[in-house]
Parts: structure tokens; C-alpha cells; sequence
């Protein structure tokens, strides 16, 4: 069973920055898998944020975060991260790490039921 644990979340001013990590433990992520980072504000869905293609590193942004985000992956470490600048009343939301079989990647983001696995979650709160 893969247990992923995120980190990072807090609250910051508007225009701030904050880093969430993520650690996948029991060592099921491979290289033709997919991690990305999903939000959910109250009331809303949950929608996507961005992911990365373990194998290459290719990245895929929502619109929203396009410009302002960075994902990335420490594969030696198994740890996902997503660096969030310029942060925005409208980011806050509680933000959820996930993994997915490689073949999703391309629309994880429009399809959270094709995550495999979650995290529990970490807060972001933009004042």
C-alpha cells in the first residue's frame, strides 16, 4: 500500500510564496508513473493544479497556476514538491498530492477519478 504525505501548507499575505512536499513511502512510484497536486476549496470540486511525468519530467499546468507554480520531483528521494508564488486569496484551498499510472498524465488534471492513490492533505490559506 502507498502512503503519500504532504507538507508545507500555512498560511501566508497575498503576493507570498509557499512550498508543499510530498513523500511517497513503500517505494510503489516508477518512472512511467504520474504525481500531480490537486486543490479543493469548501464548496468547490477538487480540481486539478499541476503534474509531472516521472519519466522525462514532463509538466502540465491548469490555467490557474500557469505562470505562478512549479512542480517538480526528487526521484531519488521519492518526494514531489510544488513551489506556489505569487499566491492569491483564490489559491486557498486544501491542496492534495496524488499518484497515478503514467498513462493518465496527460488528463489528470481534468480527471481526478484516475488518481490511484492520495494524500491526506495540507492547507493553504492566502489572506
Amino acid at each position: 500500500h502507498v502512503q503519500l504525505v504532504e507538507s508545507g501548507g500555512g498560511s501566508v499575505q497575498a503576493g507570498g510564496s509557499l512550498r508543499l512536499s510530498c513523500v511517497a513511502y513503500y517505494g510503489w512510484l516508477h518512472k512511467r508513473h504520474c504525481m500531480g497536486w490537486f486543490r479543493q476549496a469548501p464548496g468547490k470540486e477538487r480540481e486539478g493544479v499541476a503534474s509531472i511525468y516521472l519519466d522525462g519530467g514532463r509538466t502540465r499546468y491548469a490555467d490557474s497556476a500557469k505562470g505562478r507554480f512549479t512542480v517538480s520531483m526528487d526521484n531519488d528521494n521519492d518526494t514531489l514538491y510544488l513551489q506556489m508564488d505569487s499566491l492569491k486569496p483564490e489559491d486557498t484551498a486544501m491542496y492534495y498530492c496524488a499518484a497515478a499510472e503514467g498513462y493518465a498524465c496527460a488528463s489528470l488534471l481534468r480527471s481526478p477519478s484516475r488518481v490511484n492513490y492520495w494524500g491526506q492533505g495540507t492547507q493553504v490559506t492566502v489572506s
